[in-house]
């Protein structure tokens, strides 16, 4: 899978540490057993999606490339926003997870429309070996599925080059946080210096972890993602 994505927006009353470390040692055994719910769009596919009310700043957590929103972060998350009462969604997106659709049709324009459609609906508030074969797929390979390959077809990479960011300034002002580990042998750890360089926000921490992986899987790679996003919920408090 690739990496993760959280955002929040809105506004909070803070009071928070005690609990943390209980749940970062204890999130894979006290996951939720709320049923999945599906947002239904006439014209495109429905999505599956799990979500907490609460008050805002909600959080939303974006799956990372060939991920679902049952991983062990998105879990994680989930209990931390449960333990204060903050807003929280997470979902699968088209052809992915239990989400309705076909994985080989779907390109990042059509997922980008899936988090926009959770926005809208379920929110409130504010280099790798190529391998081409006939039929048009590139095999690229992996450690982090069994088939040890992820299928890309053409179209698949073709409209992505539609979504390049490096490029020029992103148009992004909010506080940015950039967790990315320094083992990571699919995005180097340099992307994340690149991505804070264009975007236009003054307000961008990049939080590097030496031993980190791709996936950021391990507890304290947990652990620190609940304090970052525990911080970053604290200073958009202040700022309102």
């Amino acid at each position: 899978g690739g990496a993760d994505a959280v955002a929040t927006g809105g506004a909070l009353v803070p009071g928070r540490r005690g609990w943390l470390v209980g749940l970062c040692v204890s999130y894979l055994v006290c996951r939720l057993k709320s049923s999945v719910s599906f947002l239904t769009r006439p014209d495109r596919p429905n999505l599956a999606y799990h979500k907490l009310k609460g008050k805002n700043p909600g959080v939303v957590f974006l799956p990372g490339l060939n991920s679902n929103m049952n991983g062990h972060k998105a879990i994680a998350l989930e209990e931390f926003c449960k333990s204060l009462g903050h807003a929280y969604v997470r979902f699968d997106y088209t052809g992915c997870g239990s989400s309705d659709g076909i994985l080989k049709e779907c390109t990042i324009g059509k997922w980008r429309k899936d988090v926009l459609s959770v926005l809208d609906e379920l929110t409130e508030g504010p280099q790798v070996k190529k391998e081409v074969e006939e039929k048009g797929e590139w095999k690229l390979p992996t450690k982090h599925n069994k088939e040890g390959f992820y299928c890309l077809t053409y179209d698949f990479i073709k409209e992505a080059e539609n979504h390049r960011l490096l490029a020029s300034p992103i148009p992004i002002t909010c506080p940015v946080r950039l967790i990315h580990g320094m083992k990571d042998e699919d995005v180097p750890w340099h992307i994340s210096m690149q991505v804070a360089d264009r975007v236009l926000s003054k307000d961008v921490d990049i939080i590097l972890r030496k031993a980190g992986q791709h996936r950021m899987k391990e507890k304290d790679d947990t652990k620190l993602l609940v304090y970052t996003v525990d911080d970053l919920i604290d200073k958009l408090s202040h700022s309102v």
